[in-house]
């Protein structure tokens, strides 16, 4: 139940714009959000990095209605990608369709995250693009794939693994070698095309996770993001790659900014890849509540912290 209730209210537009103009909501936001600025989610970067952790940048938008919030969108990508390059950090990005204009003119989407593909091969970097609600899921996996044909390697999407046609939809990436980020997902789902239960949910992205980075084609693997703050499936993981005798870096864990730190640190120590997902922007309303709809402790967490210093 708390789960829909936080899910609803990231579409509530009155509260959003409540909380994205209040110093309270920002404050809130403080855990999961690294600021408002570009600059200060490369100082956040930065510190990251410097424990040995990789990040990917994401400058937090949805649902744009014209063509200059697309390209304004745009245009913090490309001062994104030029400023990893500049300052040698360990970073991509990663970027959501409906944040460049999918919702009325899929053409400048594509052409938009084409521009961005390109300035990312250019600079030896990468473009993750994010996966939304399931009625993005073909498009999204569609637009990856014309694309990473075009620029191999810079290149790659999300899978749910609540999504039934996610077990299909791995197959078909991991065949043309495009990377793919697992998580479970975040978004309200009808039973017609998602796990209702999370015991199931559970036992699909472990069954998937084995499979990405078991994969070999022609002798070669793909790199995939095993994104995941729940413990026992990491458990799994590490187990399994100890195992099989994978190599450590064959693949990366992915964790968002301000969750399970202790957890990111210790297996940065063990000599796992790890990734954080580091997002920022004053338009982080839907991205926290969804946060809160994944993990309801995070309130509790929130509440008891609200007003220390």
């Amino acid at each position: 139940m708390l789960r829909s209730a936080f899910i609803a209210l990231s579409r509530n537009k009155s509260l959003r714009a409540f909380s994205e103009r209040s110093s309270v909501g920002r404050k809130m936001s403080g855990r999961f959000v690294a600021g408002m600025s570009v600059q200060e989610a490369l100082a956040a970067c930065q510190r990251v990095n410097s424990e040995g952790i990789a990040v990917s940048l994401d400058s937090l938008g949805e649902s744009v209605t014209t063509e200059p919030e697309a390209q304004k969108s745009a245009a913090i990508y490309h001062q994104l990608l030029d400023a990893i390059a500049e300052r040698s950090l360990n970073a991509n990005v990663s970027v959501k369709l409906s944040q460049v204009g999918m919702d009325f003119d899929p053409a400048l989407a594509e052409r938009i995250v084409a521009e961005m593909v390109e300035h990312a091969a250019a600079a030896d970097s990468f473009v993750r693009i994010d996966m939304e609600g399931s009625p993005y899921t073909e498009a999204t996996i569609a637009m990856t794939e014309r694309l990473a044909a075009r620029f191999p390697g810079a290149v790659g999407t999300v899978l749910q693994a609540y999504l039934f046609r996610t077990d299909t939809d791995t197959d078909r990436l991991l065949r043309q070698g495009i990377r793919i980020r697992l998580c479970k997902g975040a978004y309200k789902e009808g039973p017609d095309v998602a796990f209702p239960d999370k015991a199931d949910v559970d036992a699909n992205y472990v069954d998937l996770m084995k499979r990405m980075v078991t994969f070999s084609k022609d002798g070669k693997g793909v790199f995939c993001g095993i994104a995941t703050h729940d413990e026992a499936i990491v458990e799994q993981m590490r187990t399994y790659v100890r195992e099989k005798g994978i190599d450590k870096r064959a693949f990366e864990f992915q964790m968002l900014y301000g969750v399970r730190r202790d957890l990111q640190r210790r297996l940065a120590a063990e000599g796992f890849g790890v990734r954080v997902y580091i997002p920022f922007g004053p338009e982080w309303y839907p991205y926290f509540m969804r946060r809160l709809a994944e993990r309801p402790a995070n309130v509790l967490f929130l509440a008891k912290n609200f007003f220390k210093n």
